[in-house]
């Protein structure tokens, strides 16, 4: 029953934290564009790479 008076709150102050920088992200605007960085790897920015002589 001790043990009750500890884990309780530390479950409570832990849930907080979380909820808290989630609506940290949310505000921050970390979730505004969700499929951008996924494609954006497949997309070339950078000149080629010169070709070797063979």
């Amino acid at each position: 029953m001790n043990s009750l008076l500890f884990l309780i709150p530390a479950a409570l102050l832990l849930g907080g934290l979380g909820l808290g920088a989630f609506l940290w992200a949310v505000r921050d605007g970390q979730f505004e564009d969700l499929d951008g960085s996924a494609t954006r790897i497949l997309y070339e920015d950078d000149q080629p790479l010169p070709r070797r002589p063979q």
